[in-house]
């Protein structure tokens, strides 16, 4: 009889050992670093990048019809920002995506030029961020990777495709493993400095709009 990976003794085990060890290499970018398991059993982390707070987090998705098991990885900024409502782009929503709020939006807004096909931008509060600000976030999807960046009162976040099941493996045996291979710290480092860059600029605009009131 074929034996199915990730089957056998000891297997349960060692899943549960990889998932938590998921994001330990960004541990040390995270100051004062909080961890805990999530129910899917990969590692949370809390702490502060460059002086500012941080939620990492990893979230499998196998609901997505007609498309390969992922995992994506969230990091979010979790500190109040000076915007009246929730602005939310996502790359080809589908609806399923259970990361996320973006189908509880109900504005619909066109994006600037810039931003790749497939990109939408959805908001509860339309006049929620100068244009200029969503204008600037096109370069962000370039990168092919990105799924969604929400920008919120409570915080920002960027929702990063970590990793895709292998095809063979998930056709042949239903094999949807994911999170053997540690989450790369650079990458993890370069979103949280985008989410600093980004939270800065929401701040900056916010306080110039007081004082020219």
């Amino acid at each position: 009889m074929m034996k199915l990976p990730f089957s056998g003794p000891g297997a349960f085990a060692a899943r549960r050992a990889r998932r938590g060890a998921y994001l330990d290499l960004c541990r040390p970018l995270l100051a004062n670093c909080a961890s805990g398991p999530t129910p899917h059993g990969f590692a949370r982390l809390a702490g502060r990048h460059e002086g500012r707070r941080f939620d990492l987090q990893a979230l499998p998705d196998a609901l997505s019809y007609r498309k390969l098991p992922c995992l994506w990885l969230m990091v979010t900024l979790t500190e109040p920002m000076p915007v009246a409502g929730t602005t939310d782009i996502m790359m080809r929503p589908s609806g399923t995506e259970v990361f996320s709020r973006f189908a509880e939006l109900h504005h619909a807004i066109a994006l600037p030029a810039g931003f790749p096909a497939g990109a939408v931008l959805r908001t509860d509060a339309p006049r929620a961020l100068p244009a200029a600000i969503v204008a600037d976030l096109a370069g962000l999807f370039a990168a092919q990777r990105l799924k969604e960046m929400v920008i919120s009162p409570r915080g920002l976040r960027l929702v990063w495709l970590a990793e895709e099941a292998d095809r063979t493996r998930y056709l042949l045996f239903r094999d949807s493993e994911l999170g053997s291979t540690p989450a790369p710290a650079e990458t993890v480092r370069v979103l949280m400095g985008r989410l600093a860059l980004l939270a800065r600029r929401i701040e900056d605009d916010a306080a110039a709009t007081r004082g020219a009131a």
